[in-house]
């Protein structure tokens, strides 16, 4: 009976504290996790305007942490090639799932990456449904990434309606391994989002056709693809293709905020 006075002691102790401390300081030097856990950076509004600085402060072992140089069945990692490194976009060693959307050299000149681009929050009151169910719980689980997120860049690469014969991996060298050959006249808006880096996108793909298909295709995680919004563009015809005719024709708002133009440095942004 006296453990269970202390047990219940202390959790009314840590939710006054929780109560009275500032946001602020939950986060310190020596973050309390049961503080830290409820923070209003993992809630919106805050979550939105979250930069990597904050939320690195307590998660920074996501960048700190690196591969095995050897498996524990002894398979040294450079012997061994990993899936992502099957491209040619990809340099450089084998490395750890975040770092490589967030500080490897493909990700820093072609990509700005967020936490907060895939990461929503982490609200405890929705870690998961009780009872569990399949479908209709009414939330998702935050702290886990959408998937739909993922699909943006590692969906399967869509040759139908794209009206090629087969995949770009089969076909590719049929135009010189080079998408703009057919893309330098068609869709002129591309890439406007604020995780991507357009301007350095569009070079890159003027160099090979690899540096499409790595997002497009190469690094395909799912068997669909994703229905990008159509933006309108210089040009754009009236009729709208039979497969187009559900697809939006904005990205998510959260994409679309602060983003860079092309005069800015890669250090700042600001609101459109």
């Amino acid at each position: 009976m006296s453990r269970m006075r202390l047990s219940i002691s202390k959790w009314t102790s840590l939710l006054i504290l929780s109560i009275v401390l500032p946001a602020g300081a939950l986060c310190g030097e020596k973050p309390d996790y049961d503080k830290a856990h409820w923070d209003p950076i993992h809630f919106k509004p805050q979550i939105d305007k979250a930069t990597n600085e904050q939320c690195l402060v307590c998660h920074k072992e996501v960048l700190d942490t690196k591969p095995l140089d050897q498996s524990p069945a002894g398979v040294k990692s450079s012997d061994a090639l990993a899936w992502y490194q099957t491209l040619d976009t990809y340099q450089g060693a084998q490395d750890t799932f975040h770092r490589r959307h967030l500080v490897t050299p493909m990700a820093v000149r072609l990509m700005d990456m967020k936490c907060t681009t895939c990461h929503q929050g982490s609200d405890p009151r929705e870690q998961a449904p009780i009872p569990p169910v399949s479908a209709g719980a009414g939330f998702t689980l935050r702290k886990k990434v959408d998937p739909k997120t993922c699909l943006m860049c590692h969906g399967r690469f869509p040759h139908e309606t794209m009206g090629l014969p087969d995949s770009w991996a089969k076909v590719g060298d049929l135009f010189g391994n080079n998408c703009m050959t057919c893309h330098a006249a068609i869709r002129t808006t591309r890439h406007n989002v604020n995780f991507l880096k357009p301007q350095a996108i569009e070079e890159d793909g003027k160099l090979s056709g690899d540096s499409c298909y790595g997002c497009h295709g190469g690094r395909q995680w799912y068997r669909i693809s994703f229905p990008y919004p159509r933006h309108a563009w210089p040009g754009m015809a009236s009729d709208k293709p039979a497969w187009a005719k559900d697809r939006l024709t904005e990205s998510e708002a959260r994409f679309l905020q602060y983003m860079k133009t092309p005069a800015q440095s890669s250090g700042e942004s600001k609101p459109k």
